[in-house]
Parts: C-alpha cells; structure tokens; sequence
C-alpha cells in the first residue's frame, strides 16, 4: 500500500455526524475501492465530497436545503447530533470545521480553520453560514489545503437516458474540464483531438477494446450553429454520423469513463471520484475499467464505490475500503492483506466478499 504523503492528496479523512456515518476515521490512498450493500453508506460517503464542493463554490445552504435541511443531513438530525464534525489531512496540512444547526434551518459554522505542521493552526473564525476557507490567511498553507480541496470532482453517469445531458447540444467552448454528469463530453473531446491528439487517439482505440464495432469520433461544430457541438461518431469502416441516442447506455457510459481515466494529466483533476463506475458495463469492460483506474492511481488519487465482484475481483486488498452499517451507523474499514492472505490462496477477493469473509453485505 502506498501512502499518500503529496499536498495534492487527501491522506486521511475524519468525519462526525454527516448522515449515516457517525464517525468515520479513514486513511486514504492513491487507490480507495470502497464496497458494501445496498444502503451501507457508499453514496454517503460519496455525497460528503459533493457537500464540500458545494461548500467550496459558496453554496453550502443551498446544498442544505436542497438535501431537506439540516436534519437531513446531521446524523438522525439535530436531537441525536448537535454538530458535524470534519478534519481533512493533506500529509501535514489540514482543514477542520465544525458546524452545528440553527432555529432557521441552517448550517453555521461554530469553528473553521486551516492548520499546517510547521506553523499551527490558523482560525477562520465562526459564526458564518458560508466558508471562509478561501479567504487567504497570509501564510503558505494557501497555496496547498484549499486548492486541494477544490481538485475533487465526483463524476456521476448513471443518467443515460433520452434526456441527459450528455446526448443534447451544448456550446463548444465548454471544455475547461469535462463536467461531472459529462454534459460537455463532446467539447472537451473537441479540445482533445485539436491540443491533445495522443490523449485523443488512447481514448478512442481503449473505446475499441470494449466496442469493436466504434470507429471515431465525428466532432464538428453543428452546421447550423458553429458554437454549438453534440456527440456523434461512425461506425468501423463506416462514415454516416450517428448521435449519442444510438449507443448502448453500457458503451456510453464506458465512453465517459475511459475520457475522465484517460485525459491529460494536467487536466485531471488530482481526486477522481466516481460512484458504481461498473453500471451497465460487459465484465471485459469493467477488467478494461480497473486497468484504467490502476493507471490513473500512478499519478492521481482515485476514490470509487462499486457493488461489482468482477470489479473488485481486479484489485488488491490494501486498496479495499469496506463499508457497512449497524443499527444505522455506517462504519468505513480498510482490509488488510495479511489477514486475508492464507484466503487468497484458495480464492478470489470477490468470492471472499460473497462468502462474507470480510463483511460489506447485509446485516440485520
């Protein structure tokens, strides 16, 4: 196991009272495969970086209310937890704050801060409803916590239905970073194939892998508007566009997949997040998946939730992070090789989890 101990990356993570997870204490690496049952608390523990991105962009009480306040989102609400507690370390700098719920259904922060080794701790005050992480403390820390936290990004691309925003029509200059729901996927491949030819080119033959009968790409500004772009691609041998409405939802998603996996580095965001990546995918293309996840973790951190053995079946033990859920506590546990190894011998790491040799599937 490779422990992160670059600025960049979230080493270890402490949170009190966020939804089901009462207490969570957990050391991070550059691979975290978390796994466990349905309503164990993956996508909580998911959900918590969409809170701090929301935080981030000054929005923390629109996230609040939108998640139905703060009873929502405090751990069996406001009677049964009087705050939400939240340490982030990056190797020897950190954030904490500590927020608690108020008479009008907000979130106030009662304490914030930045801390570092070298200097201490550097107090952002309390009494706010909004961060003030982003305001500059005068000391080095800026330069590393904040701008750390604003790396995650949480992809999500479950909605691949007639509707989603992947499928329509977008403008051609959105393409900074390839959006969460990858509503701008065929800008930001736009700009690969113009800037980043060799990025462009391992997406496309990684798609073939998966999908023989995929050809290319056909990106072009729409003729009708030129600063309007939508995803379309040919067929092998073939040159008749067709839409996005014509993949599979498996093959659209692996295509989203493989460009967040497969972008430029310096356009990656440094924490990769993305909840039940196997969704709809081939077992081929879920071992295709975890190559790309494994290669990514070279030089980024990548944190994924997964009900998939084939998936799991991929990896390690030290990259495992099993989550399960007692009496509506969400517990986090990070396996250990050496316990499981006289198993391994014998059987795979998904067969194991089948077997429940190490938790993470359901409990009364």
């Amino acid at each position: 196991m490779t422990t992160l101990t670059s600025n960049n990356y979230l080493s270890r993570l402490v949170v009190k009272g966020f939804k089901s997870i009462a207490h969570c204490d957990v050391t991070l690496t550059r691979l975290n495969v978390l796994i466990g049952s349905n309503g164990a608390g993956k996508s909580n523990f998911i959900g918590f970086f969409r809170m701090m991105q929301q935080m981030l962009d000054g929005h923390l009480q629109v996230f609040v209310s939108r998640q139905g306040g703060p009873d929502a989102v405090l751990h069996f609400g406001r009677k049964t937890t009087e705050h939400l507690h939240i340490e982030l370390y990056f190797g020897n700098n950190g954030y904490r704050a500590t927020l608690e719920p108020t008479n009008d259904n907000r979130l106030m922060f009662s304490q914030e801060s930045l801390w570092w080794h070298v200097d201490g701790e550097q107090s952002l005050g309390g009494g706010h409803v909004e961060t003030q992480a982003l305001r500059s403390t005068g000391t080095s820390v800026d330069a590393s916590v904040v701008p750390a936290m604003q790396q995650w990004r949480v992809y999500h691309f479950h909605d691949t239905s007639d509707t989603a925003y992947v499928k329509q029509p977008h403008g051609i200059n959105d393409n900074a970073y390839l959006r969460p729901d990858a509503r701008n996927l065929a800008a930001f491949l736009y700009l690969l194939r113009e800037q980043y030819p060799a990025s462009f080119e391992r997406i496309v033959k990684t798609i073939r892998l998966v999908a023989p009968f995929f050809g290319d790409f056909y990106l072009r500004p729409s003729p009708q508007n030129h600063e309007v772009i939508e995803l379309e691609w040919v067929e092998a041998g073939q040159d008749v566009p067709f839409k996005a409405h014509h993949l599979s939802d498996g093959t659209l998603r692996f295509i989203c997949l493989a460009t967040v996996l497969l972008q430029p580095p310096t356009l990656q965001p440094d924490t990769i997040l993305v909840d039940e990546p196997e969704l709809g995918l081939h077992p081929y293309a879920i071992t295709v998946l975890a190559s790309l996840m494994r290669l990514a973790a070279q030089e980024k951190q990548v944190i994924v939730s997964t009900q998939s053995v084939e998936l799991l079946n991929e990896f390690h033990p030290e990259d495992v992070i099993v989550v399960e859920r007692h009496e509506g506590n969400s517990t986090l546990r990070r396996l250990q090789e050496h316990e499981l190894r006289e198993w391994l011998d014998e059987y795979s790491l998904g067969e194991l989890w089948k077997k429940n040799i190490f938790g993470g599937r359901p409990s009364r």
